[in-house]
């Protein structure tokens, strides 16, 4: 659950809860801005929904079709936003939180970003090859807070992305992932079931980063945050372990 304090200074508390908000989505709304053309002589905003993951340092991952709306106004235009929502089910959405983040999409060829995207998705496997689809990441610039009423903030990438970056945990994570569905996949379901009380079967690891892991089961995904984040790489089979321990314990 989100609490952003009535101050909305940026402690450490709260731009931890937005980076959970942002990485426990895998849906968004992009908006960019279509070019002029005959029928219209000035640039219009154009929203439109996507699938997103995130990559250790918040970048968010698009995979987008050459043929989309919103490819071609990147193509003119690469300033984008992304809004995250965390409202769903609230009695007053407008109470709740989201974030917007503002940047700049270009195309990547980067396998890992890629990977990360597969993993969190993935069913796009099945186009994720085809010619006519591309990798894009958002490099950010600033994000925007709104906590509920009145809680409102700008925020910096460095001020929002919080402690050190982690690129051997980066480049072990497929491994990581594939090594807990493949050989401990009993664990992940405790995971699911007893610390997060997800109900069925067939849960899967999707991702782990220095403050969480990802889960996914069909079309429905969760995120079980780290009571404390990584500091090392190699924190994180030790981490996983404690999280199976707690999980029969509970």
């Amino acid at each position: 659950m989100f609490e952003a304090s009535d101050s909305m200074t940026g402690q450490p508390d709260t731009c931890r809860a937005i980076r959970e908000l942002i990485r426990s989505r895998s849906l968004a709304s992009l908006a960019t801005a279509l070019p002029a053309s005959q029928a219209s002589d000035v640039a219009w905003p154009y929203v439109s929904l996507v699938l997103v993951a995130v990559d250790h340092d918040l970048s968010p991952i698009l995979l987008l079709s050459d043929l989309a709306e919103h490819t071609r106004a990147i193509a003119a235009d690469c300033r984008v936003s992304l809004l995250f929502d965390g409202t769903a089910g609230l009695a007053q959405p407008l109470a709740g939180p989201r974030v917007t983040l503002l940047g700049r999409a270009t195309r990547t060829d980067d396998q890992r970003l890629q990977r990360r995207f597969v993993q969190h998705h993935p069913d796009s496997e099945m186009y994720a090859g085809f010619r006519d689809f591309n990798f894009y990441r958002v490099s950010l610039e600033r994000a925007h807070l709104v906590g509920g009423f009145g809680k409102i903030r700008w925020i910096s990438p460095k001020e929002l992305r919080g402690g050190p970056s982690l690129p051997e945990l980066a480049e072990n994570e497929p491994g990581i992932v594939s090594h807990m569905n493949d050989d401990h996949a009993d664990a992940v379901q405790l995971y699911a079931g007893r610390l997060l009380g997800l109900a069925g079967d067939g849960w899967i690891m999707t991702g782990i980063d220095a403050e969480g892991i990802d889960l996914r089961r069909g079309g429905d995904v969760a995120r079980l945050p780290f009571d404390e984040a990584m500091t090392a790489a190699g924190q994180a089979r030790q981490l996983l372990v404690s999280l199976v321990a707690k999980a029969r314990a509970a």
